[in-house]
C-alpha cells in the first residue's frame, strides 16, 4: 500500500518508476544495483561488473511484438537480466513475463551466419520485485519465489538458461531484529525506504549509506522532484482505483448475495440456501468486477476461487 503519511517526505518509494529508475538504474549507481543482484542469487552468481542495455526490445518484423523493460542489464559473465518492478497484477503477467524472456533470447540470434552461432546463449533471468501481490496464492509465504524449467515427472531442471525470480513483497513481514542476510536488508529498504525519516543504524553501511542519501527528496533538482512527484500521484491514483473497485464490487456482492440466499433458503432450506447465496454473492461480484474492466485473472483471485471456476459462472 503506498505511503502518505508524509507531505514532504524524507526519502523518495524505490518502488515508483521514478524512484527505482535514480536509484538503480545509471551507470554512478551500478554498484547499488551490482549489490542487489547478488544478494538476490545468494552466492549462486558473484557479479563483478555490469553494463545498461537499451529497455526497449522489437522484434524483426511487425508480428514479433515490442517489449519495454524497467531495466535490461548484461552482467561481467555474460548473464542477461531483465528487472522489473510491478504494483498490482497485471493481465497475464506469467505469460508477459515468458514473453519478456523470450523477447530478449530471441534477440540474441545473428542476422545470417546462424550455423556457425549454434544456440549458444547466455543465461537469461527476470527479477520481478512484486509490490502487493504474490504470483501463487497457495504458496508458503517465503518472499522469494524462483522458477525454473523442469521435467514434470521428474522434477529435475530441464533447462537452467532462462529463470524467474519473483521478490513477495508483501509477504515479507520481517522486523529489524529478524533481518539475516544481505536480501533481508535489501527487502526491508525496499518496502519501507518511503515511510523512513532516516536511516536505521543496522544499515549504516557504505552501500546503504549510498543509497539513502541518492534517496533523498531534499537533495533532488526541481525537475527531478517534479517528475518524482508525478510518478508518486500515479501510484497513488492507480492504487486508489483498484482498491475502490474492488472493495466496491466485494460489497456489492454481498449485499446482493445475503439477499438471494434468503430467498433460496426460503426455498430449499437453510443449508442449501447458505451454498446458493455464497454462490449468487460470487456471481454478483463478478459481473460488477468485468463491467469494471477487470480479466477472469483478477476476479478469480478476489473471490478465491480458480478461473476455471469462474467459468461455470457462466456470466
Amino acid at each position: 500500500m503506498p505511503s502518505k503519511t508524509l507531505s514532504t517526505p524524507v526519502f523518495i518509494d524505490p518502488l515508483t518508476d521514478f524512484g527505482f529508475k535514480r536509484l538503480f538504474g545509471s551507470e554512478p549507481n551500478k554498484d547499488l544495483l551490482i549489490d542487489l543482484l547478488n544478494s538476490i542469487f545468494q552466492g549462486r552468481k558473484h557479479i563483478v561488473d555490469l553494463v545498461y542495455n537499451k529497455n526497449e526490445h522489437t522484434g524483426d518484423n511487425k508480428m514479433e511484438g515490442t517489449a519495454i523493460f524497467d531495466l535490461t542489464c548484461t552482467c561481467d559473465q555474460g548473464e542477461q537480466i531483465i528487472i522489473e518492478v510491478q504494483r498490482g497484477k497485471p493481465h497475464n503477467f506469467k505469460s508477459r513475463a515468458f514473453f519478456y524472456t523470450s523477447v530478449l533470447a530471441a534477440s540474441q540470434a545473428p542476422r545470417g551466419g546462424s550455423a556457425q552461432w549454434g544456440y549458444k546463449m547466455p543465461e537469461i533471468y527476470l527479477i520481478a520485485i512484486l509490490e502487493d501481490f504474490t504470483i501463487d496464492p497457495n504458496s508458503d509465504g517465503n518472499s522469494i519465489q524462483e522458477i525454473v524449467q523442469t521435467n514434470k515427472r521428474t522434477g529435475e531442471i530441464f533447462y537452467e538458461g532462462f529463470g524467474y525470480i519473483f521478490l513477495e513483497l508483501v509477504t515479507f513481514n520481517k522486523t529489524e531484529d529478524k533481518l539475516e542476510t544481505q536480501l533481508d536488508k535489501w527487502l526491508y529498504v525496499l518496502k519501507h525506504m518511503s515511510r523512513l525519516d532516516k536511516i536505521p543504524l543496522f544499515l549504516r553501511k557504505t552501500i546503504f549509506e549510498k543509497l539513502f542519501n541518492i534517496a533523498e527528496y531534499c537533495n533532488m533538482t526541481k525537475q527531478d522532484k517534479s517528475l518524482y512527484n508525478t510518478a508518486l500521484k500515479r501510484k497513488w491514483d492507480n492504487y486508489s482505483v483498484m482498491e475502490h473497485a474492488t472493495t466496491t464490487a466485494r460489497q456489492s456482492g454481498i449485499d446482493e448475495g445475503m439477499e438471494t440466499g434468503l430467498v433460496v433458503g426460503k426455498a430449499v432450506g437453510k443449508i442449501e440456501g447458505k451454498v446458493e447465496g455464497m454462490r449468487a454473492q460470487q456471481i454478483t461480484t463478478a459481473v460488477a468486477l468485468r463491467k469494471l474492466g477487470f480479466d477472469d485473472a483478477k476476479i478469480a483471485e478476489v473471490l478465491n476461487i480458480d478461473v476455471e471456476e469462474l467459468k461455470k459462472f457462466e456470466i
